[in-house]
């Protein structure tokens, strides 16, 4: 301890700043180091729940006594005790993404509960069943499910059932995922159609009913340009086609009724006959004259019989005149126009010489192309369908970027900046610290310079060193620790005078 305070009292003021800073640096980062030390690595327990799902597995973990951190919408747990406590979690139910199903009904009980009560809890528990489903497909993140169930009115039109459903999701959603949500919802409530079940996407708005209009036009263009790209490759080869697809596509929905009467194509439908005769006979005198009222006239003898027969046919036939009926329904989506343009990469021929040469196909070879493609991605002439096919020489394209390669560390970030800093400390600690220390303890004064009278005369100091002195014919070794005894012995006085001013003289410290 009093070398220390002789130490720090040697020191000027700035190199006493300079160590007093010089140790709080290195106290910190020891503390710091120390603190992440103690710390575990934290590992992502759960992302992109809702806040009531995030507050329950925080709860969960606090009842626990588990230390997390929650960074935005994350949770993060020590990565030792991540998968442990999903699988704890899990038990628990936890997190309650898509609401509380079946066990709803498992407290209607009593006589409390009436018919209407335990329709709508029954209704509850399909919704939230339905919901915790939907989330179990992969990029599905969030859903809610909602289903309208008519009420039964004795003088009411009989209503359709009908559903609906809102995901959140982190990429627009496939047109198969859409049928099969609304297949599912469908078949999980008894007389509801799929085509009554609504798709809604939180972030992209309503998703149309067809199934293949869910991708859009530039999807279903990108569907059609594989398929003939594919096709093409099978003759061509793998990159020597290109081609685009343009689909315009009917963004308004468009309803027709269309009726249609033929005048000539009449059908008889019904016929009504009717047929009668009449027959009449009448014995009449003949004609009253002057003659006939004579005595002797002739008036009974111009008398006759005459006889009436009448026959009357009627037919009536009724027709039907030919009539036409035709609703047509367009929906958005239909194409409207399909514009395709294929690039074919001109041959590549080697002559009899070895020499490379580049011919474009011919005319034949293009139009049987165009017809493969024309099938493969359904081309109408009637609607007004382009294509177009040409022969040209690919030009070949630079490499650009580097290649990807590994970083391949064999340590965890965190650990790897850990032991540069703990080395920075120790650095420092050996530089600023240490050394000075070092470097005035290993400062040691000079010894005071020997009286004349103690100094030792030089054949003594000659073999103090190491040598010898010769005389002429002999050689002499002499221990030098007896001839300082021997000098002390004979000067007894003056050597007890040195070793005083040695002890009570202090040592004379260098400055630098």
């Amino acid at each position: 301890m009093n070398n220390l305070a002789s130490i720090w009292m040697g020191l000027d003021l700035r190199r006493r700043i300079a160590l007093v800073a010089a140790t709080l640096g290195v106290f910190a980062a020891v503390l710091l180091l120390a603190r992440g030390a103690s710390q575990p690595d934290m590992a992502l327990l759960y992302a992109g729940l809702d806040a009531g799902a995030a507050g329950g597995v925080v709860a969960a973990l606090e009842q626990q006594g588990v230390a997390y951190e929650v960074r935005g919408a994350a949770i993060y747990v020590p990565s030792a005790q991540r998968d442990m406590l999903r699988m704890t979690l899990a038990s628990e139910g936890l997190p309650q993404n898509g609401g509380q199903g079946y066990e709803l009904l498992d407290s209607l009980s009593g006589f409390g509960t009436t018919a209407q009560m335990f329709d709508a809890a029954y209704l509850r528990a399909k919704e939230g069943e339905l919901a915790r489903t939907i989330l179990a497909s992969p990029g599905i993140r969030g859903a809610r499910v909602h289903i309208s169930v008519p009420v039964a009115r004795p003088f009411a039109r009989a209503a359709d059932t009908s559903a609906a459903v809102t995901v959140t999701t982190a990429a627009p959603l496939a047109p198969a995922q859409v049928e099969a949500l609304r297949f599912l919802v469908a078949s999980a409530v008894s007389g509801l159609l799929p085509e009554n079940v609504a798709v809604i996407d939180s972030e992209r708005g309503l998703v149309p009913q067809d199934g293949v209009l869910a991708a859009g036009g530039s999807d279903r263009a990108d569907m059609l340009q594989a398929r003939a790209e594919r096709l093409l490759a099978a003759r061509v080869g793998p990159g020597n086609a290109v081609v685009e697809i343009t689909v315009d596509t009917v963004t308004e929905s468009e309803s027709i009724l269309e009726r249609r009467i033929d005048p000539e194509g009449r059908v008889a439908i019904s016929t009504d006959v009717e047929e009668s005769t009449s027959r009449s006979s009448d014995s009449a005198q003949g004609d009253v004259t002057v003659a006939s009222n004579l005595p002797d006239g002739d008036a009974g003898q111009n008398g006759g019989n005459s006889s009436s027969e009448e026959a009357t046919n009627r037919a009536l036939t009724n027709y039907e005149v030919s009539e036409t009926s035709r609703e047509i329904i367009r929906a958005p989506g239909d194409i409207r126009r399909l514009t395709v343009a294929v690039l074919v990469n001109d041959l590549t021929v080697t002559d009899a010489d070895g020499a490379v040469q580049v011919q474009p196909r011919t005319a034949e070879e293009l139009d049987a192309l165009r017809e493969l493609v024309a099938s493969a991605v359904g081309f109408s002439e009637e609607r007004g369908d382009v294509i177009t096919v040409r022969s040209m020489s690919f030009e070949p394209l630079p490499d650009t970027g580097t290649e990807a390669v590994s970083a391949g560390i064999p340590f965890d970030l965190m650990s790897l900046i850990r032991l540069a800093v703990l080395a920075v400390v120790a650095l420092v600690l050996g530089l600023f610290v240490v050394r000075p220390i070092l470097a005035q303890q290993g400062r040691l004064p000079p010894p005071p310079a020997m009286p004349p009278a103690l100094a030792p005369p030089a054949d003594a100091a000659a073999m103090a060193g190491g040598g010898s002195l010769q005389p002429a014919g002999q050689v002499e070794v002499i221990d030098p620790v007896s001839r300082i005894r021997k000098l002390i012995d004979e000067r007894k006085d003056e050597s007890a005078r040195l070793l005083q001013s040695w002890i009570e003289t202090p040592p004379a410290r260098e400055r630098s």
